[in-house]
């Protein structure tokens, strides 16, 4: 059957089982009448149909009434309210039988036919008995905005008859309307305990005049106001509620308790649940449009209610929802402007963790259904499916009030070098070939973070973890190649994925690294040739280190110096190290080997650049050490360097570290780490309930030794030695004590080591991707190797499988290696003894069959991670074998 309603977006049945009135359905019968009975007046015949239709849905009114097409006969089997349209105009042009009104019937609502006077006027003359009085109020038509109390009044009426129809068509029409949704549920002076218990309870104990008189005012009123969105009229004092007292930044005129108060009453009914489902279908596309063409928002701010009042809704991540209701609202909200969703993340922000979780849930699960209902690849990319965009796009919403409700830092930011990283000398050469510098104002930063004045660092523990914010589905099903381009780009019709990096997990984030990593390097050896080309000299395309095996650290830090102070845009060339005297050629592996080996120099305590703590097994800054700035700037060097070049490095820094990278100074919450001896003791001062300064007999001045065990004393305060520590400024004596130890004994040290670490990464979209946990996880690697999930992927060739007897022998003997000999295998065959991002089994190794029996070793390739395996007569010489391959694994040579 067709839906003549022109607002319906469900099928007919579907529409047909939520009972939902939509707007005017005469009106729609009365524009097809048109096509049809061109030679009749519209207003006579818009009154006759009008006629029909309240025949065919209220009746005459007569009890005995014998017309077949009138609600008031006996038999007459009920119909909707787009039905009853169509059969209106059926009726009409076969000029069928009209009742006239009964008497009864005079008064109520079906005086939609009598002029408004006449209303009034059989209102005042007539004693209406209850019953009338429920009449009119199951109809409800001037109702067009909600609030607690109408809820609660109509719920009761509908009880008492048990029908909820007329609450389901009010719900249908407030609902659907952003008009309506935006006036209601508006916030007034606060309800007394007893006026909510009298609000929710039963309307027992109104009297019967006030009844009366309601219904008479109901009946004087319009009936069937226009409940479709108006951008015209919203915010142009449609209604005295929209002049609301100015709000803070994150209030709205919402009453939301009340809000909430309503939807668990509500939802627990199937058929209203329907009312809201079908009621959000039509509203959606209508809000989408205010919001894209009308500049809704700027004119009234109130608007954002309407998006404050859906998303209460608790059953908005459930099934029917999935399909329709919420993709066309996710795509409405995302729409937002700026100013807005900064407004609702502020708001929402206030809400617990268990309201940030669901709303999460409902996106997440939004997301989830979409990915794995459809098949994604390189030809239908994720990015084009306008609902999951929508979706992420409003999840950043919630992310951030996640990030704003939870434990924030605004303060303690590390200052920016005071020296501005030099440019490549090139960079006029590059203008006039067109390669302008990309991103010279730094970084990219999200609108939305800059909106709110925070960043995601600020936050030391959210709401929510963020680990709950990452779609694994979506993860694998994106094709991160595209991602990058569409992130480079910045064009308004693609989305990419990688501006909001929360969804993504480190494994895809590093991927988008790799790309920006690799492209960059292909920019720059592209200028070098365009360079030589046009200066007429033989320039390196490459960044290349020859070093010496023993003299590894004067060898690559001098040369490294010397390329920092001339040129610090080779820095951003793809590295490439020879070993003096021997004929590795560097595809990777390489590389790893000089990485590994400048770290166990560099960090050797016996070199006195970094402390090493023997009960965290952490490095730290030496303050008293006697290297001079530029030792510690060509370390961060080497840091960026392994980023850049994609090589896990095994380094052991406190996380502070890394937040300090990040531009985060350190607190005395980072000591818990970093020095959790002196956490601990500092914890029990602030915890202490007996006198602190007479008990302790502290002041503010440190002691501190030097690399021989000097004492070296230092004042927190000026005439430190002589303020005693008290209950009253101990907390100002532990903020102090950990400013000095993790930021001003070392400032020197790690400003110039930050200042190396930035020459390589200052344009790489590191800080934007990236948490602080990340960045460890990206330059370490994982510490968790799981060699199980590490067979599951490894390849093999040359005429091994899977099943063959050696491969099996061989999976056995490595199961059953120590921890070291695992570690020492890792480092055998792929030139690291760390997991990358993302564990063991993102590895890609390959085990190929290097001939029969023999007694050579194993060997490998560790450039591309290839273990070379003859196949051994026996287990027993397999394992002999490969243990004296790890054991003994020194240096390259050819093949």
């Amino acid at each position: 059957m067709l839906c003549l309603c022109k607002l319906c977006f469900l099928p007919r049945s579907q529409s047909e089982s939520f009972n939902i009135q939509y707007p005017n359905p005469i009106h729609v019968a009365y524009n097809l009448l048109s096509l049809t009975s061109e030679c009749r007046k519209r207003a006579a015949a818009k009154h006759l149909i009008e006629r029909y239709y309240h025949q065919l849905t209220e009746g005459c009114g007569n009890e005995s009434c014998s017309n077949s097409w009138c609600a008031s006969s006996v038999g007459f089997n009920r119909m909707d309210n787009n039905a009853a349209a169509v059969k209106a105009l059926e009726l009409y042009k076969v000029n069928a039988k009209l009742c006239d009104p009964h008497p009864s019937k005079k008064g109520t609502a079906s005086a939609y036919l009598e002029s408004s006077a006449h209303s009034n006027s059989a209102c005042s003359n007539r004693k209406m008995n209850h019953k009338d009085v429920h009449s009119v109020r199951d109809n409800f038509k001037d109702v067009n905005y909600l609030t607690e109390e109408k809820i609660y009044e109509i719920l009761d009426i509908c009880g008492e008859k048990e029908d909820y129809s007329p609450l389901i068509r009010v719900i249908g029409r407030v609902f659907s309307s952003a008009e309506g949704l935006v006036q209601s549920f508006r916030r007034s002076k606060p309800h007394t305990k007893e006026e909510l218990k009298s609000l929710q309870g039963k309307d027992e104990d109104k009297d019967e005049d006030e009844k009366e008189a309601a219904a008479c005012s109901a009946t004087a009123m319009e009936e069937d106001s226009p409940a479709s969105s108006s951008s015209s009229r919203l915010g142009e004092g449609s209604s005295g509620e929209n002049d609301v007292q100015k709000l803070a930044p994150d209030e709205v005129s919402v009453d939301i308790e009340a809000v909430r108060r309503v939807y668990e009453r509500l939802l627990s009914n199937e058929k209203i649940e329907a009312a809201f489902l079908n009621a959000l279908v039509y509203l959606s596309p209508n809000v989408e449009c205010d919001l894209t063409y009308h500049n809704v928002y700027s004119r009234d701010p109130n608007y954002l209610n309407l998006f404050v009042i859906v998303m209460e809704n608790s059953n908005l991540h459930s099934p029917e929802y999935l399909e329709i209701a919420l993709p066309q609202f996710c795509k409405a909200m995302s729409k937002l402007p700026l100013a807005a969703q900064a407004k609702l993340a502020r708001l929402w922000s206030h809400y617990s963790a268990e309201q940030i979780r669901r709303m999460v849930e409902t996106f997440q699960q939004l997301i989830t259904y979409k990915v794995i209902s459809n098949e994604f690849n390189s030809r239908n990319l994720v990015n084009d499916d306008d609902a999951v965009v929508a979706a992420t796009k409003c999840l950043k919403i919630v992310y951030y009030a996640n990030v704003l409700g939870g434990d924030l830092d605004m303060e303690h930011n590390e200052e920016e070098d005071e020296e501005p990283i030099p440019e490549s000398s090139e960079l006029t050469l590059q203008e006039l070939l067109g390669e302008e510098r990309r991103n010279k104002k730094g970084p990219r930063v999200d609108p939305l973070e800059t909106e709110l004045g925070i960043r995601t660092n600020d936050c030391r523990r959210p709401l929510v973890p963020f680990e709950e914010f990452v779609n694994e589905p979506l993860n694998e099903v994106l094709e991160m190649d595209k991602d990058y381009t569409f992130f480079k780009v910045e064009t308004e019709n693609k989305f990419s994925f990688m501006t909001c990096p929360f969804i993504l997990n480190a494994v895809t984030k590093n991927l988008g690294l790799y790309y920006d990593n690799r492209i960059r390097m292909y920019s720059e050896r592209r200028i070098t040739v365009l360079y030589s080309l046009v200066q007429g000299q033989q320039l390196n395309p490459y960044l290349r280190l020859k070093v010496r095996r023993d003299h590894i650290i004067d060898d690559a830090l001098v040369r490294l110096e010397m390329i920092a102070m001339e040129n610090p845009a080779d820095l951003k060339k793809q590295l490439y190290v020879e070993f003096e005297g021997e004929q590795g050629v560097d595809e990777g592996g390489v590389s790893k080997e000089f990485f590994q080996l400048v770290v166990e120099e560099i960090f050797n305590p016996d070199i006195g650049m970094f402390t090493y703590d023997e009960r965290t097994k952490m490095f730290w800054f030496n303050p008293s050490s006697f290297e001079n700035e530029g030792q510690y700037t060509l370390i961060g060097i080497v840091l960026g360097l392994a980023i850049y070049n994609n090589c896990i490095l095994d380094v052991h820094f406190p996380m502070v570290v890394y937040r300090k990278l990040m531009g985060k100074k350190g607190t005395f919450r980072d000591l818990a780490d970093a020095n959790p001896v002196l956490y601990q003791s500092l914890k029990e001062l602030l915890e202490y309930e007996g006198s602190v300064e007479e008990d302790m007999m502290i002041t503010f001045q440190i002691s501190q030794t030097d690399l021989f065990g000097n004492p070296l004393m230092y004042d927190l305060r000026e005439n430190g030695d002589k303020i005693p520590v008290t209950n009253e400024n101990r907390k100002e004596f532990v903020a102090q004590y950990a400013e000095y130890m993790l930021n001003k004994s070392v400032e020197k040290q790690f400003k110039a080591f930050r200042r190396g670490f930035h020459m390589v990464t200052n344009e790489s979209p590191l800080k934007y991707l990236f948490r602080p946990e990340e960045i460890e996880l990206l330059i370490c690697g994982s510490r968790n190797l799981d060699f199980l999930a590490l067979e599951e992927t490894t390849e093999y060739d040359g005429g091994y499988n899977r099943d063959s007897r050696i491969i099996k022998e061989f999976w056995e003997t490595l199961h059953s290696f120590g921890e070291e000999q695992k570690r020492l295998f890792l480092q055998f065959t792929t030139g690291t003894d760390r997991a990358p991002v993302g564990g063991l089994g993102k590895l890609k190794m390959i085990i190929a069959k290097n001939g029969p029996d023999t007694d050579r070793l194993p060997t490998s390739h560790t450039c591309f991670n290839v273990l070379l395996l003859p196949e051994y007569s026996s287990k027993e010489k397999l394992r002999e074998r490969l243990l004296k391959a790890i054991t003994y694994a020194k240096g390259f040579g050819m093949l």
